[in-house]
C-alpha cells in the first residue's frame, strides 16, 4: 500500500498528469480528442473502409439524395453527384486529401521551422533584429494569400498545394519558437546554467527546450486548422486538388453547380471541413488551458 501511495503522489506531481487531469476535465477538449482520433483512424483506414471507390460512377444513381431523404437509399447514405458517384465513399478518401495532408505540411513546416527558430533565438543583437523584422513583414501577409502566390507560380496540383501551404505555415512556427526561445534566454535559470559551465547546445537543449514544447504543441494544433482551411480553399478556388479528386474543398467547388437541385453535394463536404476544423480547436483550446498553468 505504500508503494502505491508514493506512486500516486509521484504520478500527480507530474507536471505531464497535472496538464492530462486538466485537459480531461474540459469534456468539450476531451470530445475533441476523440474525433481527432477518429479522423486519424479514418486517414489510415479509409479505403478499406470505404464502400466504393472515389471515382466510381454510376449514371443510374445521379444526384440521389442521402439515405434519410424518401428518395435515397441506403446503398448511397450520403447520396451522390452529378456523375453518380457516392458521396460517403469520396468524403472518406477526402480525409487523407485534406486531414491527413494538412498533417504532413504542418510536420514538414515545424521541421524547418524549428530549426530556423531555434538557430534565430539563440542569437543576438543584429542578426535577430533583422530576422525578426522580417518575420513581422512575412506574418503580414495572410497565409492563404502566401499559399495562392506560391500556387499560382507553381502551378495548381495537390503537390504544389503542398509547397504552397507549407511555406506559408514555416514563418509561423519560425515566429513561435524564435521568441519563446529568446524569452526563455532572458531567465535566471540560464544564466545559472551559464555559470556551471554549459555550452550552447547543452542549454538549449537540456535547459530551454523542455519549457518550450508547450509553444511548439499550441503553434501545432494552430497550423493544422490554418492548413485544413488553406488546403479547401485552394482547391474550392481550383489551385489545389483538381477533378476528380474527392478533396472536400474541390468537392464544394464541383458542387455549386447544382445547389439548388442537390444542396447535400455542397453541404455534406462543407460539413466535414467544419468539423474536422472544430475537432483540433476544441483539441487546441484544451492544450492552451491544460498548458496554462505549467507555463505560470
Amino acid at each position: 500500500m505504500p508503494r502505491i501511495k508514493i506512486y500516486q503522489e509521484d504520478h500527480i506531481a507530474s507536471p505531464s498528469w497535472r496538464m492530462w487531469q486538466t485537459f480531461s476535465a474540459n469534456p468539450f477538449a476531451v470530445i475533441g480528442l476523440w474525433a481527432v482520433i477518429f479522423l486519424l483512424i479514418l486517414t489510415i483506414f479509409a479505403p478499406l473502409i470505404a464502400p466504393y471507390s472515389a471515382e466510381m460512377q454510376d449514371q443510374q444513381v445521379l444526384l440521389l439524395p442521402p439515405s434519410w431523404d424518401p428518395a435515397g437509399t441506403v446503398e448511397h447514405f450520403l447520396g451522390t453527384d452529378d456523375l453518380g458517384r457516392d458521396i460517403f465513399s469520396r468524403i472518406l478518401h477526402g480525409v487523407q486529401l485534406t486531414f491527413g495532408m494538412s498533417l504532413l505540411i504542418v510536420a514538414a513546416s515545424l521541421f524547418f521551422g524549428f530549426i530556423i527558430g531555434s538557430l534565430s533565438g539563440m542569437m543576438r543583437g543584429i542578426k535577430s533584429s533583422v530576422l525578426s523584422h522580417l518575420l513581422d513583414a512575412l506574418l503580414s501577409i495572410p497565409s492563404l494569400l502566401m499559399a495562392i502566390l506560391v500556387v499560382a507560380v507553381m502551378g495548381p496540383g495537390l503537390n504544389n498545394v503542398f509547397w504552397g501551404v507549407g511555406i506559408a505555415m514555416v514563418p509561423q512556427f519560425v515566429r513561435a519558437i524564435h521568441l519563446a526561445v529568446h524569452e526563455e534566454l532572458q531567465k535566471e535559470y540560464v544564466t545559472a546554467a551559464k555559470l556551471d559551465g554549459a555550452n550552447s547546445l547543452q542549454i538549449f537543449w537540456y535547459v530551454i527546450m523542455p519549457n518550450v514544447w508547450d509553444v511548439v504543441i499550441i503553434q501545432v494544433t494552430m497550423a493544422i486548422s490554418a492548413a485544413i482551411l488553406d488546403i479547401a480553399a485552394l482547391g474550392f478556388l481550383n489551385l489545389g486538388a483538381q477533378a476528380p479528386s474527392p478533396e472536400w474543398g474541390a468537392m464544394v467547388a464541383q458542387g455549386l453547380d447544382n445547389l439548388l437541385l442537390a444542396p447535400w453535394t455542397v453541404t455534406i463536404p462543407g460539413i466535414a471541413i467544419l468539423f474536422t476544423v472544430l475537432s483540433v480547436n476544441l483539441v487546441g483550446d484544451g492544450l492552451r488551458s491544460a498548458l496554462a498553468p505549467i507555463r505560470n
